[in-house]
């Protein structure tokens, strides 16, 4: 039997301030907290909803070093991007706040010590990375080098972004400094260790024994961990940007950014309620729900409940921790450093009053059980086949339907025939269906059957045809038009937590000045004779040219990430000036360009050398160009080679290309018209 609690507290994992979200952020944690959050307010639910961004680690000083100012800087800036961006999206925080915060210090410092102060902590010393060039140990993220499993030359020393393998610096290939590109060199350092071997039976009987309800990406991920046995985990690191260590002697060391992080939850929780925050975190009758990513479960279910239990105090440990998996993009990983993501601030301005079809599309798509993809093509079909032809248009209709018959009044309802009772009794059963989801953190199908209930609108006005009923039957056009609207004031509280800013103009519409749960499934929420507002869509198509604008950025940034990522073979031997002298290149004008039949690689030049007399080239660059692309150019070649034969044809000279980052071929020519036959040299 479950147990009832007086209050929720909602937590959202803190996103580094090194960069601004993207949609794998908010279909991980974000979208599917606020659904979560409204839905409790919607049942009068004493709720809370707690954020920020996570403002230390080494992400952090690499972006500042790299671009040559303070870590502060850098958490300034992106920290506001983040929170602007999530209220624009609707994402509606209690408080969000940030770790850089004198409240969180204080606090983060103060939980250090209480357990230093207790005992709870071990002191090892250890062999870690030292560039020796910097002058400073080397955190993992500091350290690039080779992936031992995928090979990888660009893998992190915490992991590998290529095949996803967690890592430790000391396991890359040829490590090297990413400070100073130097080859570092091991030194001992020290540094003090949470021992969680400590807490493993203890966490064992908590999530093995006492949380099977928990989703089984969770619940298997905590028991391969606690069945592999847990070790000792250093809480401090040898760095200048964090929280130092309250501890003498420990000049140079902060605390670690996973020990300090989720203490940003409580430090948020009592920047918004200073004398109240204790019941937030201490009382047995608050319910505590951690929304993370399945890359923070081991912390959020292992590392912070086993801090949380060695303070005591009365820390609560989280209810459930509805962890979702990742969500890919166009069949990619999504990845900031390379720039593969769709940022959520970049989409609200490309997107402008389009914030539910994302929060839609990506609750419909949501990674709840297995990764899942976001693709663009996706993203329009279902706004154009289901926001705007399913939902839209059953509240168009029944407005604009209303307007025309009624002249925009809610019309009378007459007496109840058993199609429009039955509708209602289908919400209902739509209603319960919805709650029970999203109260198990099924948000996907929640909202499916949010959806169905817009289906039922559309049905319902094809089943009786108000349109043609109101040549002879005024009295029962208006009792089915009051239906319709019925069902638009009930679409408008079953989608407020999903789409909040569709949810918000209907209420307009209708002067419904506010809704909650317990008004859906009810017959009568709109009074007959209410002057309604103009009819306006709720959605519009979305069409090819801006979805493709979406492509092509991120092409663009495919394109780019090649770019960097290319390095030129490594140069050919030597030759003297003599032997260079002996090839005759030259420019020449294409006059012709066509495909060499059955050659699909090959294609035949006819070229004005000048000589008065066009030279046939073949060249195996049809996969890169079409024809018609070179025809008019000018190119370069080397006359001076003897006559082959390819396929055929007698080609006499080479067409010059240089290989490109992605590896295909780019003709050379010259910037400028010239004389054809002119010699280069």
């Amino acid at each position: 039997m479950k147990k009832e609690f007086k209050r929720t507290l909602v937590t959202t994992a803190l996103p580094y301030a090194n960069g601004p979200v993207h949609i794998g952020h908010l279909a991980g944690v974000y979208v599917p907290a606020d659904i979560y959050t409204r839905f409790l307010r919607l049942n009068g639910e004493e709720v809370m909803m707690i954020g920020g961004s996570d403002e230390h680690g080494v992400p952090i000083t690499i972006k500042a070093k790299r671009e040559g100012v303070t870590p502060q800087d850098i958490v300034d800036r992106y920290h506001t991007i983040i929170k602007d961006s999530m209220a624009g999206l609707g994402i509606s925080f209690d408080v969000y706040s940030r770790t850089t915060s004198d409240t969180h210090h204080a606090m983060a410092s103060e939980f250090f010590r209480t357990l230093y102060d207790k005992g709870e902590f071990v002191e090892r010393s250890s062999m870690q990375l030292y560039d020796e060039k910097a002058g400073q140990f080397l955190a993992d993220r500091y350290v690039t080098g080779e992936c031992p499993h995928c090979h990888n030359p660009r893998a992190y020393g915490d992991q590998c972004e290529s095949c996803g393998t967690s890592l430790a610096p000391t396991d890359l290939i040829n490590p090297r400094s990413a400070l100073t590109d130097t080859v570092p060199v091991m030194k001992e350092t020290f540094h003090w260790y949470l021992p969680l071997d400590k807490w493993e039976d203890y966490l064992r009987r908590w999530i093995l024994d006492g949380h099977k309800e928990w989703r089984s990406n969770v619940y298997g991920q905590c028991k391969s961990w606690l069945d592999m046995g847990l070790q000792p985990r250093a809480v401090s690191r040898d760095l200048d940007w964090g929280v130092p260590v309250p501890v003498e002697g420990a000049e140079g060391k902060v605390l670690y950014v996973w020990f300090d992080a989720p203490i940003g939850y409580i430090s948020n929780t009592k920047e918004l309620c200073p004398d109240s925050w204790e019941k937030w975190w201490k009382d047995p009758e608050t319910r505590i729900i951690n929304f993370i990513g399945k890359d923070n479960i081991v912390f959020h279910c292992i590392v912070f409940p086993a801090m949380l239990s060695a303070y005591g105090d009365g820390y609560q440990l989280p209810d459930n921790v509805p962890a979702n998996e990742f969500l890919n993009l166009e069949g990619d990983k999504i990845s900031t450093s390379r720039n593969w993501a769709v940022w959520l601030h970049e989409y609200l301005e490309d997107f402008p009053g389009k914030q539910d079809v994302l929060r839609y599309v990506l609750t419909a798509n949501a990674p709840e059980t297995k990764d899942n993809d976001f693709t663009w093509a996706d993203f329009q079909a279902r706004n154009n086949n289901e926001l705007v032809a399913i939902l839209g248009n059953f509240v168009n209709r029944a407005l604009v339907l209303t307007q025309k018959y009624f002249g925009g009044e809610v019309p009378a309802c007459g007496e109840l025939m058993p199609v429009d009772a039955g509708v209602f009794d289908e919400i209902r059963s739509l209603k319960e269906s919805i709650s029970s989801n999203i109260r198990d953190f099924h948000f996907r199908d929640a909202l499916k059957e949010a959806m169905n209930m817009a289906r039922v609108g559309n049905r319902y006005l094809q089943e009786t045809e108000p349109w043609k009923l109101a040549k002879t039957d005024m009295a029962r056009t208006a009792t089915i038009l009051n239906v319709a609207l019925q069902i638009t004031a009930n679409l408008a509280v079953a989608f407020e937590p999903f789409l909040p800013f569709m949810s918000g103009k209907l209420c307009g519409i209708l002067h419904l000045d506010s809704v909650d749960w317990d008004m859906l499934g009810c017959d009568s929420l709109l009074a007959a004779g209410v002057k309604l507002g103009e009819p306006e869509l709720l959605f519009e198509k979305i069409d090819d040219a801006a979805v493709q604008a979406q492509i092509d950025k991120l092409n663009r940034a495919k394109e780019a990430n090649a770019l960097a990522a290319w390095k030129p073979e490594p140069q050919s031997a030597d030759v003297d000036i003599d032997t260079f002298g002996r090839c005759d290149i030259r420019v020449g004008t294409v006059l012709e360009c066509k495909r060499v039949p059955k050659a699909d690689k090959l294609l035949q030049f006819l070229i004005d050398d000048g000589t008065g007399s066009p030279r046939t080239i073949v060249s195996g660059i049809a996969k890169y160009y079409d024809p018609e692309q070179l025809t008019g150019r000018q190119i370069c070649y080397i006359a001076n080679l003897p006559p082959r034969k390819l396929r055929g044809v007698e080609s006499c000279g080479m067409i010059l290309s240089a290989v490109s980052s992605d590896g295909s071929l780019v003709v050379i020519g010259p910037t400028g018209p010239v004389a054809p036959g002119s010699k280069v040299g």
